[in-house]
């Protein structure tokens, strides 16, 4: 829908495109967040998302909805993020506080005390292969068909990462995990 108004009615453009981070830019920040654990670089990156799929809008090809699209986009640059010196370098950054006793703030204390937030920062520890699955499974309530057009992977591979996530989730919190 959006996609083929941004490719047909140039004069438009901008307000679709607008309405296009009106309706997914949320999502696409907590998918970022839960690659490079960080509200700002989250945000970062989809405010890049943005900007490279509006510059480039003219490529999209439709072979996908533009929500897959832009999922797409936000975790590919989410794994550039993760492999480059800026993150590697604010991750030993990160270690050495902790080694010297640098302590979490008392917002970040209320969060992990909350139970959603164990099985959230749960789910942060997992590989990306099966933390992705889960976040988009559960909590962008996504088809397995679209998470598989995403990942670029076939279906049954998301099958089986989504069931061995699950079955790490339920070991780490004590088999309390709900399906």
């Amino acid at each position: 829908m959006f996609a083929t108004d941004l490719l047909s009615d140039e004069d438009n453009a901008s307000e679709l495109f607008e309405e296009l981070v009106e309706t997914y830019a949320e999502s696409l920040i907590q998918v970022a967040y839960s690659y490079v654990k960080n509200k700002q670089m989250a945000e970062d990156i989809v405010q890049d998302v943005f900007i490279k799929a509006f510059e480039k809008k003219s490529q999209f090809r439709g072979d996908s909805s533009y929500k897959t699209y832009l999922y797409k986009m936000t975790i590919n640059r989410s794994y550039d993020y993760l492999r480059s010196w800026s993150y590697r370098n604010h991750f030993l950054t990160n270690k050495f506080s902790n080694l010297f006793g640098v302590h979490k703030s008392m917002d970040e204390f209320l969060v992990i005390e909350d139970e959603r937030a164990v099985i959230g920062n749960e789910v942060l520890k997992l590989k990306p292969k099966y933390r992705e699955v889960v976040v988009l499974f559960y909590f962008k309530e996504l088809k397995i068909e679209e998470i598989a057009t995403i990942l670029d992977c076939s279906i049954n591979t998301v099958k089986t990462r989504l069931s061995r996530a699950r079955n790490m989730l339920k070991e780490r919190l004590g088999g309390k995990l709900d399906e």
